[in-house]
């Protein structure tokens, strides 16, 4: 009977092994941020704020450090039982993935939907409380841009100095009342930033996922040896 693949066997361990390194180092940091009192202050930053992202992240590294653990031990003592675990977790997260990546894109344009829904409340901006028109100013000095929905129009015929554009392409720029403004509306810029995140988060997911449909049919066919060893 035909014997375990030792290249297999041992590019699964060697794999798996870093595979588990890094849901180590990912559960360790995750771990200490969230107990320790240091942390937010050498940031300069409370760390409070960033408990939910912790919190998914010690979830992450101990699922990480689970699969890594089955794929090792699974291929270097040849146990089927450890193989078709792994088999079996790997395979929920990549349907995971799969379901969310449609689900966004799916979803993706009722956000922009929502989003214009939402600030169309706020026009015009000029009739806002004080507290709230400085948190517009803020926002469209950092992302420079100029109304919500409408550009300059959304402010009426008080445009504040927020707006000015600064930027040396006139095609940032569109003059009017004799002053230059940006051009883009910071709904557009949410909407932009959000459209190139997703682009680096499906590049990311499409990455992992080549990764797992490899661990899937290396374990696959390094259970199927040991079956029929």
């Amino acid at each position: 009977m035909a014997g375990v693949n030792k290249c297999i066997k041992y590019s699964m361990f060697f794999f798996n092994f870093l595979f588990w390194l890094c849901g180590s180092i990912i559960l360790g940091i995750s771990i200490w941020l969230r107990v320790s009192k240091s942390a937010g202050k050498t940031a300069g930053v409370n760390i409070e704020d960033f408990y939910p992202a912790i919190n998914l992240l010690i979830t992450v590294g101990s699922i990480i450090m689970v699969l890594g653990f089955l794929g090792c031990c699974g291929a270097i003592k040849e146990s089927k039982c450890m193989l078709i675990l792994f088999f079996i977790g790997l395979l929920l997260i990549l349907v995971l993935q799969v379901t969310a990546g449609i689900l966004g894109t799916v979803y993706s344009s009722k956000v922009e939907t929502i989003i214009n829904d939402t600030y169309k409340n706020y026009i015009p901006l000029g009739a806002q409380k004080p507290e709230v028109i400085k948190e517009i100013d803020e926002l469209q000095e950092e992302s420079k841009c100029c109304g919500f929905l409408n550009g300059y129009k959304d402010w009426g015929n008080s445009i504040p100095a927020s707006c000015d554009c600064k930027a040396d392409r006139n095609d940032h720029c569109v003059i009017t009342a004799g002053k230059s403004v940006w051009a883009q509306s910071c709904v557009d810029v949410m909407n932009d930033v959000l459209k190139a995140s997703c682009v680096i988060i499906i590049g990311i997911a499409f990455g992992l996922a080549v990764i797992e449909i490899l661990g899937l049919a290396f374990s696959m066919t390094l259970y199927c040896q040991i079956k029929n060893k």
